[in-house]
């Protein structure tokens, strides 16, 4: 089926919207939600602040809409990194690198994601935490599902709940990303994989 090209007009709306959410995630990233304003929204994207509010009704409808994006997009890689063909133990070494690769192409990203799953200090907690959290969690269950598989299948020891199992994982990899953003040269993410691995399956894998 070809793709049917959008109008001209409609492009340009499409590419204004972007560029705003683009100049937004910097921002936010950077400064936090309440020290951000709409106006500085739209003089670093060199756009009248009149076609912001064209887009949408206020900051915090700006905010949520990329968050939830971001989000999206960024779990999207995830679920496809776990349903990869192969076994669990590749699933799971799947979603460690994709994780990795994911944040390291956009580090604003990074921040938001754990601003919003991990409550940092410019969390709105305008009723845009469960929506986020239900993707998050929703993704943490999957994951969880590998997990189970694996026990059943003997590769892993049932140490722990598979969900359980997750969020340590979860956890681990957040931890290297800290360091990561921290000092990315001292702490190369990609280059810790298979510590990674080696740290958090050394108690939990079947030899």
């Amino acid at each position: 089926m070809e793709n049917i090209k959008l109008p001209r007009r409609e492009r340009e709306k499409l590419r204004q919207r972007r560029e705003i959410l683009d100049t937004a995630l910097d921002l936010f990233s950077v400064k936090g939600y309440h020290n951000v304003s709409m106006h500085e929204i739209a003089e670093k994207a060199e756009f009248a602040i009149g076609t912001l509010y064209r887009f949408f009704e206020n900051k915090e409808a700006l905010y949520k809409a990329l968050i939830m994006e971001q989000s999206e997009k960024f779990h999207r890689v995830l679920n496809e990194a776990i349903d990869i063909s192969g076994n669990e133990v590749e699933k799971i070494h799947g979603y460690i690198k994709a994780k990795g690769r994911m944040f390291m192409k956009n580090t604003s990203m990074i921040r938001l994601y754990f601003a919003e799953t991990r409550g940092a200090s410019f969390n709105i907690k305008a009723g845009l935490d469960a929506d986020i959290r239900k993707i998050y969690d929703g993704f943490l269950h999957k994951l969880a599902a590998v997990f189970e598989a694996g026990i059943k299948k003997k590769r892993f020891k049932k140490i722990l709940d598979p969900y359980y199992l997750t969020v340590a994982l979860d956890s681990l990899t957040n931890a290297f990303l800290f360091l990561w953003l921290e000092d990315p040269k001292r702490h190369p993410y990609l280059k810790n994989v298979e510590a990674i691995m080696e740290i958090f399956f050394n108690n939990v894998r079947i030899a």
